[in-house]
Protein backbone atom coordinates (compact mmCIF):
# COMPACT_ATOMS: atom_id res chain seq x y z
CA UNK A 1 0.00 0.00 0.00
CA UNK A 2 1.31 3.37 -0.42
CA UNK A 3 1.92 5.89 2.09
CA UNK A 4 -1.20 7.97 2.02
CA UNK A 5 -3.30 4.50 2.13
CA UNK A 6 -1.49 3.27 4.96
CA UNK A 7 -1.93 6.62 6.86
CA UNK A 8 -5.23 8.17 5.54
CA UNK A 9 -6.87 4.70 5.20
CA UNK A 10 -5.38 2.11 7.85
CA UNK A 11 -3.89 4.80 10.56
CA UNK A 12 -7.37 7.11 10.45
CA UNK A 13 -9.38 3.47 11.07
CA UNK A 14 -6.85 2.14 14.20
CA UNK A 15 -7.79 5.53 15.72
CA UNK A 16 -11.62 5.43 14.91
CA UNK A 17 -12.36 1.88 15.81
CA UNK A 18 -10.67 2.61 19.12
CA UNK A 19 -12.76 5.28 19.83
CA UNK A 20 -15.43 3.25 19.52
CA UNK A 21 -15.14 0.71 21.93
CA UNK A 22 -14.15 3.65 24.28
CA UNK A 23 -17.83 5.34 23.25
CA UNK A 24 -19.62 2.01 23.96
CA UNK A 25 -18.09 1.45 27.52
CA UNK A 26 -19.20 4.45 28.32
CA UNK A 27 -22.66 4.54 27.33
CA UNK A 28 -23.08 1.09 29.11
CA UNK A 29 -21.65 3.18 32.66
CA UNK A 30 -23.94 6.04 31.85
CA UNK A 31 -26.40 3.04 31.91
CA UNK A 32 -25.95 2.36 35.17
CA UNK A 33 -25.47 5.85 36.76
CA UNK A 34 -28.22 7.23 35.21
CA UNK A 35 -31.91 7.04 37.03
CA UNK A 36 -35.15 7.11 34.89
CA UNK A 37 -32.94 8.89 31.74
CA UNK A 38 -33.88 8.62 28.58
CA UNK A 39 -30.50 9.07 26.78
CA UNK A 40 -27.48 7.44 27.39
CA UNK A 41 -24.91 10.08 25.91
CA UNK A 42 -24.11 10.72 22.62
CA UNK A 43 -21.62 8.99 20.41
CA UNK A 44 -20.50 11.93 18.48
CA UNK A 45 -19.40 13.32 21.34
CA UNK A 46 -18.29 10.61 23.37
CA UNK A 47 -16.02 9.40 19.72
CA UNK A 48 -14.02 12.66 19.48
CA UNK A 49 -13.51 12.63 22.97
CA UNK A 50 -11.80 9.41 23.39
CA UNK A 51 -9.64 9.91 19.83
CA UNK A 52 -8.50 13.70 20.82
CA UNK A 53 -8.17 13.75 24.45
CA UNK A 54 -6.80 9.53 25.36
CA UNK A 55 -5.53 8.54 22.15
CA UNK A 56 -4.05 10.93 19.79
CA UNK A 57 -1.62 12.49 23.07
CA UNK A 58 -0.68 8.69 23.77
CA UNK A 59 0.16 7.66 20.43
CA UNK A 60 2.05 10.99 19.99
CA UNK A 61 4.25 10.25 23.10
CA UNK A 62 4.72 6.44 21.96
CA UNK A 63 5.61 7.20 18.38
CA UNK A 64 8.43 9.55 19.84
CA UNK A 65 9.82 7.03 22.26
CA UNK A 66 9.73 4.43 19.58
CA UNK A 67 11.27 6.56 16.82
CA UNK A 68 14.05 7.27 19.83
CA UNK A 69 14.70 3.39 19.75
CA UNK A 70 15.45 3.07 16.25
CA UNK A 71 11.67 2.20 14.66
CA UNK A 72 11.52 4.27 11.40
CA UNK A 73 9.58 7.37 10.50
CA UNK A 74 10.03 8.86 7.13
CA UNK A 75 8.70 8.91 3.60
CA UNK A 76 10.97 6.67 2.07
CA UNK A 77 10.33 3.93 -0.95
CA UNK A 78 11.68 1.31 -1.21
CA UNK A 79 15.58 0.35 -0.59
CA UNK A 80 17.53 -2.41 -1.68
CA UNK A 81 19.58 -4.35 0.92
CA UNK A 82 22.06 -7.21 0.86
CA UNK A 83 21.83 -9.87 3.68
CA UNK A 84 24.07 -11.22 5.90
CA UNK A 85 23.73 -14.16 4.07
CA UNK A 86 24.27 -12.21 0.40
CA UNK A 87 20.38 -12.30 -0.27
CA UNK A 88 18.99 -8.93 -1.70
CA UNK A 89 16.13 -7.75 -0.37
CA UNK A 90 13.66 -4.53 -1.62
CA UNK A 91 12.84 -3.10 2.26
CA UNK A 92 10.13 -0.10 2.17
CA UNK A 93 10.14 2.67 4.22
CA UNK A 94 7.48 4.39 5.53
CA UNK A 95 5.70 6.49 8.46
CA UNK A 96 5.86 3.59 10.69
CA UNK A 97 6.76 4.15 13.84
CA UNK A 98 3.24 6.83 13.87
CA UNK A 99 0.97 3.86 12.83
CA UNK A 100 2.93 1.56 15.29
CA UNK A 101 1.96 3.61 17.99
CA UNK A 102 -2.29 3.76 17.77
CA UNK A 103 -1.62 -0.30 16.59
CA UNK A 104 -1.17 -1.24 19.87
CA UNK A 105 -2.56 1.73 21.52
CA UNK A 106 -5.97 0.99 19.81
CA UNK A 107 -5.63 -2.76 20.14
CA UNK A 108 -5.58 -2.71 16.67
CA UNK A 109 -2.66 -5.16 15.32
CA UNK A 110 -1.21 -5.27 11.69
CA UNK A 111 1.63 -4.48 10.63
CA UNK A 112 3.44 -1.96 8.30
CA UNK A 113 5.40 -5.30 7.37
CA UNK A 114 4.73 -8.27 6.92
CA UNK A 115 6.86 -9.75 9.85
CA UNK A 116 4.89 -7.34 12.09
CA UNK A 117 6.32 -6.55 15.46
CA UNK A 118 8.89 -9.41 14.82
CA UNK A 119 10.28 -6.70 12.30
CA UNK A 120 13.05 -4.97 13.68
CA UNK A 121 11.89 -1.48 11.34
CA UNK A 122 8.96 -1.95 13.66
CA UNK A 123 10.69 -3.86 16.95
CA UNK A 124 13.91 -3.38 16.93
CA UNK A 125 14.72 -4.19 20.71
CA UNK A 126 13.86 -5.98 23.95
CA UNK A 127 12.88 -1.92 25.60
CA UNK A 128 10.52 -1.25 22.25
CA UNK A 129 9.14 -4.84 22.94
CA UNK A 130 8.16 -4.00 26.19
CA UNK A 131 6.91 -0.79 25.35
CA UNK A 132 4.88 -2.09 22.71
CA UNK A 133 3.49 -4.84 25.18
CA UNK A 134 2.56 -1.62 27.87
CA UNK A 135 0.96 -0.45 24.96
CA UNK A 136 -1.42 -3.09 24.01
CA UNK A 137 -2.26 -3.62 27.78
CA UNK A 138 -2.48 0.40 29.44
CA UNK A 139 -5.76 1.24 28.32
CA UNK A 140 -7.68 -2.11 28.52
CA UNK A 141 -6.47 -2.26 32.17
CA UNK A 142 -6.80 1.48 33.15
CA UNK A 143 -10.30 1.78 31.93
CA UNK A 144 -11.21 -0.23 35.00
CA UNK A 145 -10.06 2.74 36.99
CA UNK A 146 -12.46 4.81 34.69
CA UNK A 147 -15.31 2.56 35.46
CA UNK A 148 -14.54 3.20 39.04
CA UNK A 149 -14.52 6.56 39.52
CA UNK A 150 -17.79 6.91 37.35
CA UNK A 151 -19.90 4.69 39.27
CA UNK A 152 -18.51 6.55 42.40
CA UNK A 153 -17.13 3.33 43.91
CA UNK A 154 -13.03 2.96 43.29
CA UNK A 155 -13.35 -0.78 44.97
CA UNK A 156 -15.54 -1.45 41.72
CA UNK A 157 -13.06 -0.61 39.92
CA UNK A 158 -10.07 -2.84 41.23
CA UNK A 159 -12.52 -5.62 41.17
CA UNK A 160 -12.88 -5.92 37.52
CA UNK A 161 -8.95 -5.07 37.34
CA UNK A 162 -8.51 -7.68 39.27
CA UNK A 163 -10.44 -10.67 37.31
CA UNK A 164 -8.69 -9.36 34.47
CA UNK A 165 -5.54 -9.75 35.62
CA UNK A 166 -5.65 -13.39 37.45
CA UNK A 167 -6.88 -14.46 34.01
CA UNK A 168 -4.31 -12.55 32.06
CA UNK A 169 -1.67 -13.89 33.95
CA UNK A 170 -2.76 -17.67 34.34
CA UNK A 171 -2.81 -17.66 30.50
CA UNK A 172 0.44 -15.68 30.40
CA UNK A 173 2.43 -18.13 32.71
CA UNK A 174 1.32 -21.10 30.77
CA UNK A 175 2.35 -19.92 27.60
CA UNK A 176 5.52 -19.39 28.75
CA UNK A 177 6.06 -22.53 31.17
CA UNK A 178 5.12 -24.88 28.18
CA UNK A 179 7.61 -22.96 25.20
CA UNK A 180 10.53 -23.00 27.88
CA UNK A 181 9.43 -26.84 28.26
CA UNK A 182 10.43 -27.10 24.65
CA UNK A 183 8.50 -29.51 22.19
CA UNK A 184 8.66 -33.01 22.59
CA UNK A 185 8.86 -33.79 19.33
CA UNK A 186 12.72 -32.43 18.85
CA UNK A 187 13.72 -33.40 21.93
CA UNK A 188 13.16 -37.33 20.73
CA UNK A 189 14.99 -36.42 17.30
CA UNK A 190 17.94 -36.33 19.91
CA UNK A 191 17.79 -31.98 20.00
CA UNK A 192 19.21 -30.88 23.48
CA UNK A 193 16.17 -28.17 24.49
CA UNK A 194 17.55 -27.22 27.89
CA UNK A 195 18.71 -23.99 29.41
CA UNK A 196 22.62 -24.54 29.81
CA UNK A 197 23.69 -21.70 32.57
CA UNK A 198 27.08 -19.74 30.59
CA UNK A 199 26.23 -21.20 27.19
CA UNK A 200 25.35 -18.04 25.08
CA UNK A 201 24.63 -20.67 21.77
CA UNK A 202 21.88 -22.40 23.93
CA UNK A 203 18.40 -20.00 24.73
CA UNK A 204 16.47 -23.56 25.88
CA UNK A 205 13.14 -24.09 25.39
CA UNK A 206 10.83 -24.23 21.93
CA UNK A 207 12.42 -21.56 20.08
CA UNK A 208 11.04 -22.22 16.58
CA UNK A 209 9.02 -18.95 14.71
CA UNK A 210 10.36 -16.74 17.26
CA UNK A 211 13.19 -13.75 17.68
CA UNK A 212 16.65 -14.30 19.03
CA UNK A 213 16.92 -10.89 20.62
CA UNK A 214 13.05 -11.55 22.60
CA UNK A 215 13.17 -15.29 23.59
CA UNK A 216 10.53 -17.19 24.93
CA UNK A 217 9.43 -15.10 27.69
CA UNK A 218 9.14 -11.57 26.12
CA UNK A 219 7.56 -13.94 23.00
CA UNK A 220 5.45 -15.98 25.06
CA UNK A 221 4.08 -12.59 27.12
CA UNK A 222 3.30 -10.99 23.98
CA UNK A 223 1.52 -13.99 22.17
CA UNK A 224 -0.88 -13.20 25.63
CA UNK A 225 -1.67 -9.78 25.42
CA UNK A 226 -1.92 -9.41 21.72
CA UNK A 227 -4.58 -12.33 22.33
CA UNK A 228 -5.75 -11.45 25.38
CA UNK A 229 -6.29 -7.42 24.25
CA UNK A 230 -8.24 -8.42 20.82
CA UNK A 231 -4.55 -6.97 19.21
CA UNK A 232 -3.54 -8.62 15.84
CA UNK A 233 -0.04 -7.80 16.89
CA UNK A 234 2.60 -10.70 16.77
CA UNK A 235 6.49 -11.19 17.58
CA UNK A 236 6.72 -14.50 17.14
CA UNK A 237 4.99 -17.03 14.76
CA UNK A 238 2.17 -18.59 16.86
CA UNK A 239 1.97 -21.47 14.06
CA UNK A 240 5.23 -22.97 15.59
CA UNK A 241 4.10 -23.04 19.76
CA UNK A 242 3.53 -26.14 21.17
CA UNK A 243 0.07 -27.73 21.28
CA UNK A 244 -0.30 -25.79 24.99
CA UNK A 245 1.55 -23.12 24.17
CA UNK A 246 -0.78 -22.69 21.28
CA UNK A 247 -4.02 -23.72 22.67
CA UNK A 248 -2.92 -20.13 25.22
CA UNK A 249 -3.89 -17.71 22.65
CA UNK A 250 -6.52 -19.71 21.02
CA UNK A 251 -8.57 -19.87 24.34
CA UNK A 252 -7.36 -15.81 25.41
CA UNK A 253 -9.89 -15.04 22.77
CA UNK A 254 -12.35 -17.71 23.07
CA UNK A 255 -13.15 -16.03 26.45
CA UNK A 256 -14.59 -13.10 24.41
CA UNK A 257 -11.97 -9.63 24.90
CA UNK A 258 -12.28 -9.90 28.61
CA UNK A 259 -8.87 -10.66 29.64
CA UNK A 260 -8.17 -7.48 29.35
CA UNK A 261 -10.06 -7.58 25.90
CA UNK A 262 -9.86 -4.64 23.57
CA UNK A 263 -9.87 -0.45 23.63
CA UNK A 264 -13.83 -0.04 25.20
CA UNK A 265 -15.09 -3.75 24.05
CA UNK A 266 -12.59 -5.31 27.06
CA UNK A 267 -14.79 -3.33 29.48
CA UNK A 268 -18.01 -3.65 28.08
CA UNK A 269 -17.52 -7.46 27.17
CA UNK A 270 -16.62 -7.66 30.84
CA UNK A 271 -19.74 -5.56 32.40
CA UNK A 272 -21.84 -8.29 30.59
CA UNK A 273 -20.24 -10.93 32.83
CA UNK A 274 -20.51 -8.98 35.78
CA UNK A 275 -24.49 -8.40 34.63
CA UNK A 276 -24.51 -12.71 34.13
CA UNK A 277 -22.65 -13.29 37.53
CA UNK A 278 -25.14 -10.96 39.37
CA UNK A 279 -28.27 -12.61 38.32
CA UNK A 280 -26.48 -15.89 39.47
CA UNK A 281 -25.68 -14.68 42.57
CA UNK A 282 -29.26 -13.64 43.15
CA UNK A 283 -30.22 -17.07 41.94
CA UNK A 284 -28.25 -18.36 44.34
CA UNK A 285 -29.64 -16.63 47.68
CA UNK A 286 -33.46 -16.20 45.96
CA UNK A 287 -33.47 -12.65 45.27
CA UNK A 288 -33.99 -9.98 42.41
CA UNK A 289 -30.26 -9.88 41.56
CA UNK A 290 -29.18 -5.79 42.18
CA UNK A 291 -26.51 -3.95 40.44
CA UNK A 292 -25.34 -0.72 41.88
CA UNK A 293 -28.76 -0.55 42.26
CA UNK A 294 -30.38 -1.66 39.62
CA UNK A 295 -32.78 -4.42 39.44
CA UNK A 296 -31.46 -7.04 36.77
CA UNK A 297 -34.68 -8.48 35.41
CA UNK A 298 -35.52 -10.86 32.50
CA UNK A 299 -34.81 -8.59 29.43
CA UNK A 300 -31.16 -7.71 30.81
CA UNK A 301 -30.13 -11.17 30.92
CA UNK A 302 -31.39 -12.16 27.91
CA UNK A 303 -29.62 -9.39 26.11
CA UNK A 304 -25.94 -10.14 28.02
CA UNK A 305 -27.08 -14.37 26.78
CA UNK A 306 -26.95 -12.45 23.31
CA UNK A 307 -24.26 -10.16 23.54
CA UNK A 308 -21.77 -13.32 24.81
CA UNK A 309 -23.26 -15.98 22.66
CA UNK A 310 -22.90 -14.26 19.21
CA UNK A 311 -19.33 -14.95 18.98
CA UNK A 312 -19.14 -18.87 20.19
CA UNK A 313 -22.15 -19.45 17.66
CA UNK A 314 -20.47 -17.87 14.44
CA UNK A 315 -17.04 -19.66 15.81
CA UNK A 316 -18.16 -22.57 15.85
CA UNK A 317 -20.72 -23.36 12.90
CA UNK A 318 -18.20 -21.32 10.90
CA UNK A 319 -15.47 -23.94 12.03
CA UNK A 320 -17.45 -26.81 11.88
CA UNK A 321 -18.13 -26.03 7.88
CA UNK A 322 -14.72 -25.47 7.01
CA UNK A 323 -13.27 -28.24 8.37
CA UNK A 324 -15.32 -30.18 6.14
CA UNK A 325 -16.13 -28.51 2.77
CA UNK A 326 -13.25 -28.80 0.14
CA UNK A 327 -13.00 -25.00 0.01
CA UNK A 328 -11.82 -24.58 4.16
CA UNK A 329 -9.68 -28.25 4.33
CA UNK A 330 -8.04 -26.83 1.14
CA UNK A 331 -6.58 -23.89 2.79
CA UNK A 332 -4.80 -25.70 5.38
CA UNK A 333 -1.04 -26.73 5.83
CA UNK A 334 -1.26 -29.23 8.90
CA UNK A 335 -3.20 -32.16 9.06
CA UNK A 336 -4.69 -34.11 12.21
CA UNK A 337 -5.59 -31.73 15.22
CA UNK A 338 -3.13 -28.68 14.76
CA UNK A 339 -4.91 -28.56 11.23
CA UNK A 340 -7.85 -27.93 13.13
CA UNK A 341 -6.73 -25.80 15.45
CA UNK A 342 -5.55 -23.49 12.55
CA UNK A 343 -9.13 -23.49 11.31
CA UNK A 344 -10.54 -22.97 14.39
CA UNK A 345 -8.10 -19.62 15.48
CA UNK A 346 -8.86 -18.38 12.13
CA UNK A 347 -12.13 -17.79 12.76
CA UNK A 348 -11.89 -16.80 16.56
CA UNK A 349 -9.31 -14.26 15.53
CA UNK A 350 -11.92 -12.82 12.93
CA UNK A 351 -14.31 -12.86 15.22
CA UNK A 352 -12.81 -11.48 17.94
CA UNK A 353 -11.26 -8.81 15.70
CA UNK A 354 -7.77 -10.00 16.76
CA UNK A 355 -6.02 -10.79 13.19
CA UNK A 356 -3.32 -12.64 14.44
CA UNK A 357 -2.82 -16.47 13.11
CA UNK A 358 -1.83 -19.55 13.01
CA UNK A 359 -0.05 -18.62 9.42
CA UNK A 360 -0.56 -21.84 8.22
CA UNK A 361 -3.66 -21.43 7.10
CA UNK A 362 -4.13 -19.92 4.07
CA UNK A 363 -6.93 -16.91 4.44
CA UNK A 364 -7.08 -15.29 1.22
CA UNK A 365 -9.05 -17.24 -0.35
CA UNK A 366 -12.92 -16.34 -1.67
CA UNK A 367 -14.23 -18.99 0.90
CA UNK A 368 -12.08 -17.56 3.99
CA UNK A 369 -12.61 -13.75 2.70
CA UNK A 370 -16.39 -14.01 2.82
CA UNK A 371 -16.80 -15.91 5.82
CA UNK A 372 -14.52 -13.68 7.89
CA UNK A 373 -15.83 -10.94 6.64
CA UNK A 374 -19.30 -12.39 7.92
CA UNK A 375 -17.42 -13.15 11.24
CA UNK A 376 -15.76 -9.98 11.56
CA UNK A 377 -18.90 -7.96 11.17
CA UNK A 378 -21.66 -9.59 13.40
CA UNK A 379 -19.76 -10.53 16.25
CA UNK A 380 -18.53 -7.01 16.48
CA UNK A 381 -21.94 -5.11 15.96
CA UNK A 382 -24.67 -7.64 17.25
CA UNK A 383 -22.95 -7.12 21.05
CA UNK A 384 -22.40 -3.56 20.49
CA UNK A 385 -25.79 -3.55 20.25
CA UNK A 386 -26.93 -5.75 22.99
CA UNK A 387 -24.96 -3.36 24.99
CA UNK A 388 -26.12 -0.27 24.42
CA UNK A 389 -30.01 -1.63 24.66
CA UNK A 390 -28.63 -3.30 27.99
CA UNK A 391 -27.32 0.23 28.77
CA UNK A 392 -30.93 2.13 27.48
CA UNK A 393 -32.84 -0.41 29.82
CA UNK A 394 -30.51 0.04 33.16
CA UNK A 395 -30.69 3.92 32.75
CA UNK A 396 -34.39 4.14 32.29
CA UNK A 397 -34.87 2.63 35.68
CA UNK A 398 -34.75 3.81 39.33
CA UNK A 399 -31.71 3.10 41.87
CA UNK A 400 -32.98 1.01 44.70
CA UNK A 401 -31.03 1.26 47.81
CA UNK A 402 -28.66 -1.66 48.92
CA UNK A 403 -30.08 -4.12 51.41
CA UNK A 404 -28.99 -6.72 53.77
CA UNK A 405 -29.49 -9.63 50.81
CA UNK A 406 -27.80 -7.50 47.89
CA UNK A 407 -24.34 -9.33 46.87
CA UNK A 408 -21.91 -6.69 46.94
CA UNK A 409 -20.25 -6.48 43.33
CA UNK A 410 -16.20 -5.41 44.68
CA UNK A 411 -15.37 -7.92 47.26
CA UNK A 412 -13.09 -11.22 46.54
CA UNK A 413 -15.43 -13.29 46.28
CA UNK A 414 -17.87 -11.59 43.51
CA UNK A 415 -14.03 -11.26 41.98
CA UNK A 416 -13.88 -15.50 42.05
CA UNK A 417 -17.29 -16.20 40.92
CA UNK A 418 -16.72 -13.38 38.06
CA UNK A 419 -13.57 -15.43 36.70
CA UNK A 420 -15.71 -18.67 37.58
CA UNK A 421 -18.53 -17.80 35.37
CA UNK A 422 -16.06 -16.54 32.28
CA UNK A 423 -14.14 -19.47 32.46
CA UNK A 424 -16.92 -22.06 32.68
CA UNK A 425 -18.82 -20.12 29.69
CA UNK A 426 -15.87 -20.39 27.55
CA UNK A 427 -15.14 -24.30 29.21
CA UNK A 428 -18.45 -25.15 28.61
CA UNK A 429 -18.89 -24.19 24.96
CA UNK A 430 -15.40 -24.42 23.63
CA UNK A 431 -14.07 -27.29 25.12
CA UNK A 432 -15.23 -30.11 22.80
CA UNK A 433 -13.57 -27.78 19.96
CA UNK A 434 -10.13 -27.67 21.91
CA UNK A 435 -10.51 -30.94 22.98
CA UNK A 436 -10.61 -31.90 19.03
CA UNK A 437 -7.62 -29.60 18.50
CA UNK A 438 -4.58 -28.65 21.19
CA UNK A 439 -5.29 -31.00 23.48
CA UNK A 440 -5.16 -34.34 21.77
CA UNK A 441 -2.30 -32.74 20.18
CA UNK A 442 -0.59 -32.45 23.30
CA UNK A 443 -1.07 -35.61 24.18
CA UNK A 444 -0.02 -37.06 21.00
CA UNK A 445 3.25 -34.97 21.02
CA UNK A 446 4.22 -37.50 23.74
CA UNK A 447 3.76 -40.66 22.04
CA UNK A 448 4.88 -39.65 18.97
CA UNK A 449 2.03 -40.69 17.10
CA UNK A 450 0.89 -37.05 15.53
CA UNK A 451 0.03 -37.99 12.26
Amino acid sequence: MSHLTQMAGLAVQNFVSAGVGLAVAVALIRGLTRRRAETIGNFWVDLTRGVVFVLLPLSVLLAVLLMARGVIQNFDGAREVTTVAGATQRLPGGPVASQEAIKELGTNGGGFYNANSAHPYENPDPITNFLEMLALLVIPFALTATYGRLVGSRRQGWALFAAMAVIWMGMTATAIVAEQAGNPIVERAGVDQAQRPGASAQAGGNMEGKEVRFGIGASATFAAATTGTSTGAVNSFHDSYTAIGGLVPTAHMLLGEVSPGGVGSGLYSMLVFVLLAVFIAGLMVGRTPEWLGKKVQAREVKLAGLAILVMPALVLVLAGIAAVVPAGTSSRLNLGPHGLTETLYAFTSMANNNGSAFAGLTGNTPFYNLTGSLALLAVRFLPILAVLVIAGSLAAKEQVPAGPGTFPTHTPLFVGLLVGVVLIVGALTFFPALALGPIVEHLLQGTGQLF
